[in-house]
C-alpha cells in the first residue's frame, strides 16, 4: 500500500465513520418503514469491513473477514465510487460538501486498495 500520511490516515478512518453512522441510520429509519433494506446491509457491512482493513493496516488492530467478506466488500465499495464521483464532479468547489466528497473517495480508494493487498498475501 502506498505511503499515506498521519493526517490522510485520521481523515479516511473519520470518513468511515461518518459514512457508518450515516447508514446506521438510514437502516434504523428504513427499517421502521419497513422498507427493503437489503441494499443498506449490504453497504454497511462492506464498510465496516473497509475501517477494518484500514485499521489493520495502519494500525496493526486485528480482523476476522474471512477472503470472501473481503473480496465482497472490495466489489461494493468500488461500485460506490461512480455515483460519489459524479455527485463530487457536479459539486461547488470550495464548499464542505466537495471536501467531504473528496475524503470519501480517497478513503473508499485507500480501503479497497487494502483489501486487494491483503488478498494478494
Amino acid at each position: 500500500m502506498e505511503n499515506v500520511s498521519n493526517i490522510e490516515q485520521l481523515e479516511s478512518i473519520k470518513s468511515f465513520q461518518s459514512a457508518i453512522s450515516k447508514s446506521e441510520k438510514a437502516l434504523a429509519q428504513m427499517t421502521q418503514k419497513g422498507a427493503n433494506t437489503t441494499l443498506v446491509k449490504k453497504r454497511l457491512k462492506a464498510l465496516y469491513i473497509g475501517v477494518a482493513v484500514l485499521e489493520n493496516v495502519w494500525n496493526q488492530s486485528p480482523h476476522h473477514y474471512s477472503r470472501e467478506d473481503l473480496a465482497e466488500a472490495r466489489d461494493v465499495l468500488t461500485g460506490l465510487l461512480p455515483s460519489i464521483e459524479s455527485i463530487y464532479a457536479k459539486s461547488k468547489v470550495g464548499s464542505p460538501q466537495k471536501t467531504l466528497l473528496d475524503r470519501r473517495i480517497k478513503s473508499l480508494k485507500l480501503a479497497v486498495q487494502a483489501i486487494e493487498d491483503l488478498s494478494n498475501q
